[in-house]
This record gives structure tokens, sequence and C-alpha cells, in this order.
């Protein structure tokens, strides 16, 4: 008679265990998520020559890739808590898997609405991030778990893979027919992605400990979720929103910006936003440093204040003001004064100032749920993780219907500022409430990292 072996019980994890397993699960997961970063934004490079071969506005442009995003937010709640339950290198294999399948199908669309379903199915990829963050936080101990999902975290850096090797592959693989399939163009990337994927499954599944950490074994539904009735929670998911929902918002929608208001070719537009991407998603783990050294509410007051002070400056309109003087002074009457535009190197140089900010704050939001939430972080950061992507899917379109509006491309910044400033003002009145009804020593411990968690807000 055989019996299967059980994993061991699930105990918290401690800066003594062997670091060997937790290094191999942190590897391995970060360069999974890299590359289903890199499969869930992939439209923002694709979709230029997507629009010019089905003729699509800008509109619809935004929806198709709002779309993926849109999928790779709705199941970051359940893919977190499945992580928790059954452990993340099980869910992470089979995400990979479940997603190859729609990622090559995308290659093979023929109109607009086969893209959309194929994009929507494709942006699956982008809940890899809640399992990887349930994942690592399980094999990490408490101390070191900002700089372990900063790490984690960067594999943001995948949304400027494509913005990479997509224009190259684009214009090297002009004709590739393989089993009567067309691969020619931008049809090449995505296929290239599928194959991927399945080749980075079977890697995770023979690298990582087998025998996996699952603190949410044996627990209900109901216990799980229950951290989610929190204000807390709600307050963090709108922080994600401004330094991730937003981020995936630019990420798809600066090629289009370069393009359209600079007039750069688009395989200058794509290595510009990556100038973005980089510091937004590279600075990760140095946010999750300064997290565990100052305490992430003191990272996110610079968070928003840099963010403020950039898109300030980003949502001013392009013009002059128009004088009207004797015509004896000049011709026609009018005087054109104080002019005011931004060249393309000094709004990359505020996008960039925009994208440091955004990685070292996605890394201060993270750092706090495993310290308020310490046996939920699956339910709280697949919730966080849900409404911060949800920001990446409804900005946008937003952005498109703003513009159109208002006829200003600024218009995309206005509306970065207004959320972050929403945000900045919530976090400060929630301090403030709390310093008033505590003591003198309630500031220090608000901002020592490592402390216990507070009373529920």
């Amino acid at each position: 008679m055989t019996t299967t072996a059980q994993p061991p019980p699930y105990t918290p994890a401690t800066a003594s265990d062997p670091p060997g397993p937790r290094r191999r699960v942190l590897a391995l997961s970060t360069t999974g998520f890299t590359l289903m970063f890199a499969v869930w934004l992939m439209f923002g490079v694709l979709g230029i020559p997507i629009r010019e071969e089905f003729g699509l506005t800008d509109v619809q442009l935004s929806w198709l890739t709002a779309t993926a995003i849109l999928n790779g937010a709705l199941w970051r709640l359940p893919a977190g808590m499945l992580a928790d339950r059954f452990g993340g290198r099980r869910v992470f294999i089979a995400m990979l898997l479940a997603t190859a399948v729609p990622t090559f199908l995308v290659s093979q669309a023929n109109s607009f609405a086969l893209l959309l379903v194929f994009a929507f199915f494709a942006g699956f990829a982008g809940n890899a991030f809640s399992v990887g963050i349930t994942w690592n936080s399980a094999w990490y101990p408490r101390e070191r778990q900002g700089f372990a999902l900063g790490v984690f975290g960067a594999g943001n850096v995948g949304a400027s893979v494509t913005k990479f090797i997509g224009p190259t592959l684009i214009v090297a693989v002009p004709s590739l027919t393989v089993a009567g399939l067309s691969l020619s163009g931008w049809r090449f990337v995505p296929a290239l992605y599928s194959a991927l994927l399945v080749l980075m499954a079977v890697a995770m599944w023979l690298g990582t400990p087998r025998h996996d950490r699952m603190p949410g074994r044996g627990r209900s539904v109901r216990s799980m979720l229950g951290p989610l009735r929190r204000l807390r929670v709600w307050r963090f998911s709108l922080y994600y929103v401004v330094v991730f929902g937003a981020y995936v918002a630019l990420a798809a929608w600066l090629p289009k910006y370069y393009v359209d208001v600079f007039g750069l070719p688009l395989h200058e537009a794509a290595l510009l936003t990556a100038l973005f991407i980089f510091p937004a998603s590279l600075l990760r783990p140095f946010g999750g440093l300064l997290s565990d050294r100052f305490g992430a509410r003191r990272v996110m007051y610079a968070t928003f204040t840099t963010m403020l002070l950039a898109t300030g400056v980003l949502m001013m309109p392009y013009g002059y003001i128009v004088l009207r003087v004797p015509e004896q002074y000049e011709p026609g009457g009018l005087r054109e004064v104080l002019p005011y535009e931004l060249g393309v190197w000094a709004f990359t140089a505020l996008v960039f100032v925009v994208g440091v900010a955004m990685g070292v704050g996605k890394a201060a939001v993270f750092k706090h749920i495993p310290e308020y939430f310490p046996g939920d972080v699956g339910a709280v950061g697949g919730l966080v993780g849900t409404l911060g992507a949800l920001g990446g899917f409804f900005l946008p379109p937003m952005f498109a219907y703003l513009q159109a509006w208002t006829g200003m491309p600024q218009s995309t910044f206005f509306l970065l500022f207004v959320l972050t400033l929403v945000s900045f003002v919530w976090m400060h009145l929630t301090v403030h409430r709390m310093l008033q009804r505590g003591s003198p020593e309630l500031r220090d411990s608000l901002e020592q990292p490592g402390e216990t968690a507070l009373a529920p807000r």
C-alpha cells in the first residue's frame, strides 16, 4: 500500500531557514512574472501596427489594450487565495500553461472582434502578480519581505520587453508561415511568447521546491475573505491604483503619445517609453529596502509628493497668451507672449521622475500588507492587486475620452494629478486622525518598520 507524500505543515518563514529554496522561488517566480507581464502589456507596442492593419480609431485601440488589462485584474483575488491554499508553485505553473493558448491565438486573429476576445484571455497573464506575491511572502521572513517582494515586483520590467524586441521582430520577420499559419510581422511576437510560456512552466516545475508553503491550507473561504471588510484594505487599494494602475496605463499609452504628440517613429517611441518602465519596475527592490528601513508610510509620502510635482508640470497645456495691442506696435493688433511647450526630452525626463516614484511606491504599498495582515497576504494582496490593475483597465479609455473632450493630450496627466492628490489627502487625514486619538508615541510606532499594526480603520 502506497501513500501520497503530504507537504509539511505550514510554519512562518524565519531568517534561520535554509536560503536555497526561497532564493529559487524568488528567482523563478520573478522570471515567470517578467514574461507574464510582457504578455499582459504587449498591446502597448503591437497596437500601433494592429491599428494600421485593421484601421482602428484611437478609442478602439485603447479598448484593445484595456481588454487585456481587465482580465489581468479580475482574477487576482481568487488567484492569491488559491496560492495561499494550494501553494504558489502549482497555481503559477497552471497559469503559465493556461495563458500560452490564447497568447498564440492572438497571432491568428483576422478581425478586430477576434482580437478583442483573444486579447481578453491572453490578459489572464496579469493575475500572476498576486500569486507571486503570496508565494514569496510565505517563503520569506517578515524582516526581509519588503526587499523580496520588491525584487519579485521588479518583474514589471516585462512591460519593456515588448518595447525593445517588438519593433525589431516586426521588421525582422516580414514573412513567415509555419504549418500553414501566418506568423509575419507583429503576429510573430505573441507566437514567440506562447512558446516561452510553456518553457517557463517546465523550468518552474523542475526548479522550485516540490514541498511548497501553504499559509491558507485548511482555512475556509469565509475566514480568508474576512480582512477585506477593513477600510484599510480599500485605502491601500487606492494607493495601488496610483502607483501601479497608472503605471500599467501609461506603459500602454505612452508609445501612442510619443507617436501622435511628438511625431516619433514607433521604435523611438518604444525606447523612450522604456525609460519610464525601467525605473517604475527595477526600483521596486530599492523601494522595499527603504520601506524595511524607514517605514512604508514615509515612503508613500515621498512617492505622492514627487508624483504631484511631476504631473503638475506635465498636465500644463501647451500654448501662449495672446495680447491685443495697438496696431502701430504689432501688425494685426495681436501679440503672442509667454509661449510654453515641453520638448520631447523635457517630457521624457518628467515621465522618468514619475516612473521613479511609482517604482518605489509600489513596493511601499505591498510592504504594508504582510505587516498588517501577515496571515492573509493572498486575499488582501489579491484585492489590492485587483483594484490596482482595474485602474490600469479604466485609465486608458479615460485618457482617450478626456483627450477627445478637451482636445489636449496633456489631460492624461491632469487625471493622474487628481488621482494622486485624492490618495495623498486620504492618507494624510487618516494619519492625522490616528495621531489625534493616540499618544505622542504613536507617530514613532506608525513609522518604525516591523511594529505591530495599529487599531484597524
